[in-house]
């Protein structure tokens, strides 16, 4: 009998999705698509595989009182409030000790907040699977997805194609997102998949892997146990977090560990990086127009068009992604959508935190 829990990660700030992604109100606490926010279809997603007293939703203190609003039926201890962004090691590791003090038997599915996922029974067919082969090898599975084009903004995962049980496959390496031609190869090799940034284990393996291979890591970690208890916790999580490293867990552990195994997840996925992966996904018209709110076009073809506040009206243009948002508007091609982020850091370089 496997105990499962889930860990949703929502401390993302969403520079990509400028200006619609703020720090109070970032893009998985959004509706992209739909009348659900990313965040409630995540916990949506999960109905019926994991009970709700057994999903922890690990974010900070400027938009834990919004996802407290949004998903009002997870017990308000479940939302776990970091002091500070620390990367992906540090908040798993921070959510493993919580949810191992509660649950020592706990196997854990780890999420991201904000990816698109259609398929929702495949998906649950898929953590199922994974999560009996994590309880019973003592292995760390991440989900892969077959690619469907040579996309630059994934990393790739290279795997042996023979199973070691059902679609579970041995890992050899990591890649960072490649450029272009390199992207082309690892499609066309077929042994590489995209690395979605979902992971299924047992809380006791991970961190045993963290005492391994990030030991500093590991020692904050059982400070952080030793505290969990007391009265001033937040305080004390606070000065502990403090001399934590930012380190990704596909750097501190995935990339480092002889553990690690893949399923291929065969459901429709997109981690909805950029604007224009929300084009891609969108509902569009005769001349590939996807257009929300009050918008006036002309001689206008491919693009996306948002403006639900105000007539925003384009005319001549094709490729673009137009955003306009109370008091900002992004006007971009379609195929700079990934520099949006470059906004954001040139809004914090001039210190104009109004418009973050």
């Amino acid at each position: 009998m496997m105990n499962l829990y889930a860990v949703i990660m929502a401390g993302g700030v969403g520079s990509r999705f400028w200006p619609r992604s703020k720090k109070k109100l970032p893009k998985q606490l959004l509706n992209i698509f739909g009348d659900d926010t990313m965040i409630q279809a995540t916990v949506k997603r999960l109905e019926g595989l994991i009970d709700k007293k057994n999903i922890y939703i690990i974010t900070n203190e400027l938009q834990s009182p919004e996802i407290k609003n949004q998903l009002f039926d997870l017990p308000v201890e479940n939302i776990i409030e970091e002091p500070f962004g620390r990367n992906t090691a540090a908040c798993i590791g921070l959510a493993s000790v919580i949810i191992k003090a509660k649950d020592p038997d706990a196997t854990t599915v780890v999420l991201p907040a904000d990816h698109i996922i259609k398929d929702e029974e495949e998906f649950q067919k898929t953590i199922h699977n994974a999560a009996r082969f994590a309880n019973e090898s003592k292995g760390l599975v991440t989900i892969g997805i077959q690619p469907t084009r040579p996309e630059t903004g994934y990393g790739y995962i290279q795997i042996n194609d023979k199973p070691v049980s059902e679609n579970i496959f041995k890992v050899y390496t990591f890649a960072e997102k490649p450029n272009y031609a390199t992207a082309v190869r690892f499609v066309e090799s077929g042994d590489f998949l995209w690395n979605s940034g979902m992971f299924i284990w047992r809380v006791d393996v991970i961190l045993d892997e963290i005492k391994n291979l990030m030991p500093d890591l590991y020692d904050g970690l059982v400070d952080i146990e030793k505290n969990l208890s007391l009265k001033n916790f937040k305080e004390e999580l606070k000065t502990i977090y403090a001399q934590l490293k930012k380190i990704s867990i596909d750097y501190g552990i995935m990339e480092k560990s002889p553990k690690v195994y893949l399923t291929k997840g065969t459901f429709n996925w997109s981690d909805v990086g950029s604007w224009e992966e929300v084009y891609q996904l969108s509902t569009k018209n005769e001349n590939g127009i996807a257009a929300v709110g009050k918008v006036y076009t002309n001689m206008v073809n491919d693009s996306y068009i948002y403006s639900p506040d105000k007539i925003t009206a384009v005319i001549g243009l094709d490729n673009v992604i137009v955003i306009n948002q109370g008091d900002t508007v992004l006007v971009c091609r379609r195929d700079k959508a990934q520099d949006v982020k470059e906004i954001v850091d040139y809004l914090k370089i001039n210190k104009m935190d109004e418009y973050l």
